[in-house]
């Protein structure tokens, strides 16, 4: 919790994280393979003229694969606008600007219309909202019938070490097992089309060590300033508990359907 008190310090932290994340092609685990395979559980390919809103997109990974892959205007919201220049030019370079619209807007203060959107997707992004909450906000905004994709952190067994359940738990109590997501998505009123954890590729190769290879830049950019070596710091523990434990977490992959 921010207070008054911190909030200078706590954005001067959001502002170096900004800088850690700008360049990194992903700002979370994931894998172009893996977003195709959502799309394929999500039946999204055979349908046309789609509305598509990608929340919490970063510098776009996920969106550019759903600009390529689906016939659909997309809507792509961030709150940090830096991070939506850079998908932007990104777009560009791809030739895929013409099917994507940026937004700087906070996931819990979205301006869709009620029933307009085909397509709402997150790649591990909902945690910011929390799950439960993200899925029930999110569903007003959804066609019946319309998709709902999300990575979300999941335990893939039902004992974990206990230094590993006590990290997560800390950072984000919302953690749980695939089955209680599911549970969770069909009480919310969707039935679920397809789940998937993401393999270990899409934690190292794709995200932990790209960003590890930034370290370096981004603490000499601020002369090794505490705050800068404490996020670095944070990084690399988190980088290391996943390399010891990997067989008990990762993201899931949640596709559903909004039901009625």
């Amino acid at each position: 919790m921010i207070t008054a008190d911190h909030e200078e310090d706590a954005m001067d932290e959001l502002e170096l994280l900004l800088e850690l994340h700008r360049d990194g092609e992903r700002q979370g685990p994931g894998g172009d393979d893996e977003t195709r395979l959502a799309i394929t559980l999500s039946g999204l390919a055979a349908r046309q003229r789609l509305a598509v809103a990608d929340i919490g997109c970063g510098t776009g990974a996920s969106t550019l694969v759903l600009a390529r892959e689906l016939d659909a205007s997309i809507t792509a919201v961030d709150f940090l606008p830096p991070f939506l220049a850079r998908l932007e030019a990104r777009a560009g370079e791809a030739g895929l600007g013409n099917r994507i619209e940026t937004l700087a807007a906070s996931m819990d203060a979205l301006p869709f219309e009620p029933a307009s959107l085909d397509a709402i997707w997150s790649e591990g992004a909902i945690y910011n909202l929390g799950f439960a909450r993200g899925i029930e906000a999110w569903r007003p905004f959804l066609k019946p019938g319309g998709v709902l994709a999300v990575s979300e952190l999941t335990w893939l067994t039902q004992a974990r070490p206990a230094e590993l359940e006590q990290h997560w738990a800390g950072e984000y109590a919302e953690v749980a097992t695939a089955s209680a997501k599911i549970a969770q998505l069909e009480a919310a009123g969707y039935s679920l089309l397809g789940y998937f954890p993401l393999p270990e590729r899409c934690w190292l190769e794709n995200y932990y060590r790209p960003l590890q290879a930034r370290f370096a830049a981004f603490l000499a950019q601020f002369d090794h300033a505490e705050a800068a070596e404490a996020i670095v710091a944070a990084e690399e523990a988190e980088i290391a508990l996943y390399e010891r434990y990997q067989a008990f977490v990762s993201y899931g992959f949640y596709v559903a359907r909004r039901v009625n």
